[in-house]
């Protein structure tokens, strides 16, 4: 599931901000290859046409519109933010950012309430009108305005203001001490719009703004044409900044088939040469990229994390308007012991491997925190609850009381281990209810299965949804950015639990509750020291793994998608769009 998120810094890189060490040399990440002379190879345009392949096809271009990636990646080869977010999660000063803000160049304040980002000097946009410090705070006051209704509104979360220092100077100001520097500003859901264009589409007028077809961007291209919900045609920037750059003279982003359609137009036909999210038969997949001569499938991990969430609360009909509230309890889920022995009975690897395509798809993980790597903590390994274990599982019921009947089933106090196990409607997720549900029960529990379609397992109002929560364990995934303060004080939080009260909009469904847990969130939310941050967060990691208030199952790939083996310079990063570096792409 995809959940907004307030948008952070990577803790790794943090340590790099205080130590000055986080701003990369100024020349790009992938030059364009040079003569021995130093004469470059080919001019700028020289590559023709890069062809591209979304299956789902864009309908907007203004990515603070955006419903997802079609969008999102559509509009980042014309439209750039302050700083992009590399694969190791760290700020990289590839856009319109002279330089990584640190606290060692003053960029950062050391209260952490501020950040000074310096512009890049003579930048202008596709209509050759300059780039100024103007369009960024603009872009924060359409943005941040309620009545825009922007889908990257949580990126607004503590801002304070965003102003234009002088021409080429941008502050971002917090309200509170903001360890997480980078919120606003950086990556997918940064993208700086021109305020020319844009200052009439502010609040309720963003509704119908004919900027959205064709904006006017920065990015080393600009838009021709777009058909929505099928193709966008895009021409080079003759006034993209950099002079090299970009190597193909146009672009074609088509929209709309199947995976599978995708898939052969990159490693069998060659009729593209980028296809995204290549979501078809994991082992399918690894075979046709094996053995294509003109093709290369493309993965990186990312921190989306399919789970098991366990309910606190008690889901059964018979409370009437008090099912599910966070003060009733869950019948047996409170028994810590029946919470570690169905994590013992969780064959996560069979999962991977047999659902995910152990590696195309997703990774087998015992990790909440699975990235950043150097995020993730190395503890859980040796988790007795993270190992699969039938006997272990067996012997902990038996422990604590949980006597199997003649049908198989545990019970206690005329209390039995009946399981309600919902997702959504999606193959793979029925498949993995399946693998757990033949384990689980072989320990004790009695398992029913219960698919909602997917339009409305996230909906609030939804009785079967995961809002509502009114089953005893459900699946899915979820993340956050590089640094996880937010996707921690989120999802488990006490202050965050979801209830009738608040419409059962927050995102702590599974009405789980620890001090220990609320106190280490709130030592994240103040401490400013990285290795410090760094430890707290593996240490709330630990905590709810070992309490089992959620059992982590895989860690999900961000970027599936194919690429022509002529292409080069591709680097997709899991916390950016998988355009970042456009700019860089050439054959």
């Amino acid at each position: 599931m995809a959940r907004r998120r307030l948008a952070a810094f990577g803790i790794a890189c943090l340590v790099a901000v205080i130590a000055a060490a986080c701003v990369p040399p100024q020349s790009d990440r992938s030059p364009v290859p040079s003569s021995p002379t130093g004469a470059l190879a080919v001019p700028r345009g020289a590559g023709g046409d890069l062809r591209i392949l979304y299956w789902q096809a864009p309908s907007t271009l203004n990515p603070h519109l955006a419903t997802g990636p079609k969008d999102t990646d559509a509009a980042r080869l014309v439209l750039e933010p302050l700083a992009s977010l590399g694969k190791d999660g760290q700020a990289v000063a590839n856009a319109l950012a002279a330089e990584i803000p640190t606290v060692a160049n003053g960029g950062i304040a050391k209260d952490f309430t501020s950040v000074t980002w310096k512009l890049r000097h003579g930048v202008k946009w596709s209509d050759g009108t300059p780039f100024s410090a103007d369009d960024v705070a603009f872009t924060y006051q359409y943005q941040c305005d309620p009545l825009t209704g922007a889908s990257t509104f949580d990126r607004c979360d503590d801002v304070q203001s965003v102003v234009a220092q002088d021409t080429n100077t941008a502050v971002v100001t917090y309200r509170s001490p903001h360890p997480f520097v980078f919120q606003w500003g950086v990556g997918s859901q940064g993208s700086i719009l021109q305020k020319d264009q844009y200052k009439g589409c502010v609040g309720a007028k963003a509704a119908s703004c004919e900027a959205d077809r064709k904006p006017i961007g920065t990015g080393p291209y600009k838009i021709r044409d777009f058909k929505g919900s099928d193709v966008v045609t895009y021409d080079m920037n003759e006034t993209f900044r950099d002079p090299n750059k970009p190597f193909f003279k146009s672009v074609t982003f088509k929209g709309g088939g199947e995976p599978e359609a995708a898939a052969r137009s990159v490693f069998q036909t060659g009729d593209v040469d980028y296809a995204w999210n290549l979501q078809v038969d994991a082992n399918t997949l690894r075979t046709t990229a094996t053995s294509s001569q003109i093709g290369s499938l493309v993965t990186v991990p990312g921190s989306s994390v399919e789970r098991v969430e366990l309910n606190f609360s008690n889901p059964a009909a018979s409370l009437g308007d008090r099912r599910g509230e966070p003060d009733t309890k869950h019948p047996f889920f409170t028994d810590r012991s029946v919470r570690r022995a169905l994590a013992m009975a969780t064959n996560r690897e069979a999962i991977a491997q047999r659902l995910y395509g152990d590696g195309v798809f997703g990774k087998s993980t015992c990790n909440l925190i699975a990235a950043p790597e150097a995020m993730s903590s190395p503890n859980t390994t040796s988790f007795d609850v993270c190992k699969f274990d039938l006997a272990a599982a067996n012997a902990e019921l038996e422990r604590a009381g949980w006597v199997k009947g003649a049908d198989g089933v545990r019970a206690k106090g005329g209390v039995k281990l009946a399981v309600l196990f919902q997702t959504n409607v999606n193959a793979r997720r029925e498949n993995a209810q399946l693998i757990l549900k033949k384990d689980w029960e072989s320990v004790g529990f009695q398992v029913e299965l219960r698919s909602e379609p997917f339009s409305t397992f996230f909906l609030s109002s939804s009785p079967g949804g995961a809002n509502r929560f009114w089953a005893d364990a459900q699946m899915y995934a979820d993340g956050g950015d590089p640094d996880p303060t937010a996707y921690l004080a989120e999802s488990w939080t006490t202050g965050q639990i979801a209830s009738k009260a608040n419409n059962w909009l927050l995102g702590n469904r599974g009405r789980y509750s620890s001090k220990d847990f609320d106190g280490l969130v709130a030592q994240l939310r103040s401490e400013t020291d990285p290795a410090k941050r760094a430890d707290i967060a593996r240490q709330a990691n630990d905590l709810l793994v070992q309490d089992v208030a959620v059992i982590p199952l895989v860690q999900r790939a961000a970027v599936t998608s194919g690429v022509a083996k002529s292409l080069r310079g591709v680097d997709p990063s899991p916390w950016d769009s998988e355009m970042y570096n456009v700019a860089d792409w050439r054959k």
